[in-house]
């Protein structure tokens, strides 16, 4: 479910679920984070790149996982075990992987090539340099879904986009095309579909010429700025997540999903949990 192709100094991570839209569960969480973990110790290694197979970076939680999840919860957001309702938590799954992707210690650079839904969206705010192709699509789908923020987005997006176009986006779980991920500041550059890769690669071997003790104490005083930052926003998302997640609104979601529908959100209680 996870390639890794080492070009000289740089190396490639490419998300390999197609058939899923590359979504994560479990198992690519956790390879997720050990591929970083093992790229941030590799003296070879000098940059990485991460990119997706298809016609997806990746279509975010697996929907099938994080309804059994919500099921195991529980209606109301009330129930005791929540490692498993909440985007965190220990260091293995989602939270292992954040871990690992918000202070990996090298330059990393995305390369969307296709949809990103969810954390195939937020992790971009984690990278350093993102390139996107053009048709590429990217939505943070948690409102819609009867959740919210994750991946220290509420703290990331306003910060990269400033507060209203964050605001738009997260509210509304509206799509972003690739110009306007380049607009709002997520993107650096559009590429054509067939550009992507050669052009990610292309830059990624330059910034991978240089030292790698200067690439790793510069990036290191880039993120001493606001890693503090993404820590604390992280931990109040996950405070915030686990009262919203399993709730009625959260459930019809869900529900209509699994039933090709249009969630009716009006006819749940959806009464605002009480912080």
């Amino acid at each position: 479910m996870l390639r890794i192709d080492d070009h000289d100094r740089v190396r490639l991570i490419t998300l390999d679920r197609p058939d899923a839209l590359n979504a994560f569960n479990a198992a690519l969480y956790d390879a997720g984070r050990d591929a970083l973990l093992a790229a941030a110790v590799d003296d070879a290694v000098a940059a990485v790149v991460i990119t997706g197979e298809g016609r997806a970076f990746s279509a975010g939680q697996d929907l099938l996982e994080m309804a059994e999840l919500a099921s195991k919860h529980g209606l109301g957001g009330s129930g005791d075990d929540e490692s498993d309702a909440e985007p965190g938590g220990d260091a293995s799954g989602f939270s292992g992987f954040l871990d690992a992707l918000q202070s990996f210690p090298k330059p990393l650079i995305a390369a969307v090539n296709g949809l990103g839904l969810g954390i195939g969206f937020t992790m971009l705010a984690h990278c350093d340099l993102v390139f996107i192709a053009e048709g590429a699509r990217l939505k943070t789908p948690f409102t819609s879904l009867g959740v919210s923020p994750e991946a220290a987005s509420s703290y990331l997006f306003p910060l990269r986009m400033g507060w209203q176009r964050a605001a738009k986006i997260l509210f509304t779980s509206d799509w972003i095309s690739a110009e306007e991920a380049v607009e709002v500041g997520i993107a650096l550059q559009v590429c054509a579909p067939d550009a992507l890769l050669p052009e990610t690669l292309e830059l990624a071997a330059r910034i991978a010429r240089m030292p790698i003790s200067s690439l790793v104490t510069t990036k290191r005083v880039m993120l001493d700025a606001q890693l503090p930052q993404i820590r604390e926003a992280r931990a109040r998302e996950e405070a915030a997540f686990v009262t919203v997640m399993g709730g009625p609104a959260n459930i019809e979601a869900l529900t209509a999903f699994a039933e090709k529908r249009d969630p009716d959100f009006a006819s749940v209680d959806d009464r605002p949990p009480v912080p």
